[in-house]
């Protein structure tokens, strides 16, 4: 394998791949009764920068000029649920999926709304600036995920890409990885800036001269000549880790084709968009139906000029570069999961960090905004065609049934089946209870 590929894989998100059987059973024995929901895997699509609601899915066209900005909006397939214009094939899909116009949380900071959006749970104090990845945090629902259902079929069973979820300045704001469950639960993340999604991930197949059964034989030979006293210290053990994942990633081969789109007809590909974002909605598809139990697909780029960070031009970026690609992704990915029979058994939830303020400023964009946003739930027993929540006249704040983002996570866990009883255990056996807010039971 290569080995910087490797390594970033493995220092950022250890795979892990099987639990030992006392760690499962501990967590299993910590985790409460499975309930709520029926989805059995989720798909999260975050939105960087914090996309405006006003502009997505919660318009306000009776709203002054300075408010409701240049775009219109259009009906959907639900009558009385309108959303923008450039929204036009979710719009024909809104009977698969509900809106939540009042979600909340207060702060304007970016790397405190990535991490409530990932984990539904305040980070631990900092002494200043943007909250980056740390240990002592809460872990990322999907970390939660990987510790409660363990990995299966040889992949990992949290996946993030195609990129981690920052920008130009802060690479990785907190709440992404698994906090203080340690590395072992970490999501694998691929984020080689130059590796296209459905493309073979860099380091991570044999070479294409060396069959499997060769393959094998050299794993077999390498641990017979390095046989040796158990490993002692915790360097060593991590070394033997790592040297067990990289051969079950080639065992794994057949799995791991999961990442790789050669396979999808073009007219898939083209319906979900040849660009990074929409070939990570059509993977995500791909690796739900490999086993894996969360997806998380962050916008596909970090510099806030392309991303929804709309501080100046907002409706130029929105209307050209923003929300098309969502659009077309978004709504194939729901289409597809329908087709195939997966989106009963799939929640897939649409969010960001916050949403834009209200006025448009000085430089004809909207800045960050977290005390009203609109947040999008489908499948897993999600009931689709809905809207829960009204935020005011202005899209400012929530004018009736404010959902805080602890809620909308809460939500979440429900729809997989987990609820205020499961908890997680963290490296030295402590349980820790995970899900603090309350789900918005009138979805299902």
């Amino acid at each position: 394998m290569n080995r910087r590929t490797f390594l970033h894989a493995g220092m950022l998100s250890p795979l892990g791949l099987g639990l030992s059987q006392s760690m499962w059973m501990r967590s299993q024995a910590h985790a409460g009764t499975r309930s709520g929901g029926q989805a059995k895997a989720c798909i999260l699509l975050f939105m960087t920068g914090g996309p405006s609601q006003h502009d997505t899915f919660d318009p306000k066209p009776n709203a002054p000029a300075e408010i409701r900005g240049e775009f219109q909006p259009i009906a959907t397939s639900v009558p009385g649920i309108r959303i923008s214009e450039h929204l036009p094939m979710l719009a024909q899909r809104a009977h698969q999926y509900s809106i939540l116009r009042s979600t909340w949380h207060g702060s304007d900071t970016h790397g405190v709304g990535v991490h409530f959006n990932l984990t539904g749970l305040r980070h631990t104090p900092r002494s200043g600036g943007e909250p980056q990845l740390d240990r002592r945090d809460p872990p990322s629902i999907g970390a939660v995920v990987r510790q409660l259902r363990g990995d299966r079929n040889g992949i990992p069973a949290a996946v993030q890409l195609p990129r981690p979820v920052g920008d130009q300045n802060n690479a990785m704001w907190g709440g992404q990885h698994a906090g203080f469950l340690g590395p072992r639960y970490d999501p694998l993340f691929i984020f080689d800036e130059t590796w296209r999604p459905g493309d073979p991930i860099p380091g991570f197949s044999p070479p294409s001269d060396v069959p499997a059964d060769r393959q094998a034989n050299r794993g077999r030979l390498l641990e017979s000549v390095q046989q040796r006293p158990a490993p002692d210290t915790s360097a060593e053990r991590e070394y033997d880790r790592f040297q067990q994942l990289a051969f079950d990633v080639f065992r794994s081969s057949e799995a791991w084709r999961a990442f790789r789109l050669d396979l999808e007809p073009r007219a898939t590909l083209e319906r979900y968009g040849d660009n990074r974002f929409g070939r990570s909605c059509l993977v995500a598809r791909r690796l739900i139906e490999a086993g894996v139990g969360l997806v998380t697909v962050p916008w596909m780029f970090k510099q806030s000029e392309e991303n929804f960070d709309t501080h100046s031009r907002h409706f130029p970026k929105m209307r050209s570069m923003l929300l098309p690609p969502i659009d077309r992704a978004f709504s194939a990915l729901l289409e597809d999961l329908g087709q195939r029979g997966m989106l009963d058994e799939t929640l897939v939830a649409w969010t960001g960090e916050f949403g834009r303020t209200p006025k448009i400023n000085g430089g004809g964009g909207r800045d960050h905004w977290g005390r009203v946003y609109s947040t999008v739930l489908a499948g897993g027993g999600v009931r689709g065609g809905q809207v829960v929540g009204r935020s005011d006249a202005q899209g400012g704040v929530p004018a009736d049934n404010p959902v805080h983002v602890s809620d909308f996570m809460a939500t979440m866990y429900h729809a997989l089946g987990y609820g205020s009883d499961t908890r997680v255990v963290d490296p030295v056996g402590r349980p820790h209870y995970i899900v603090q807010g309350k789900p918005v039971l009138e979805l299902f």
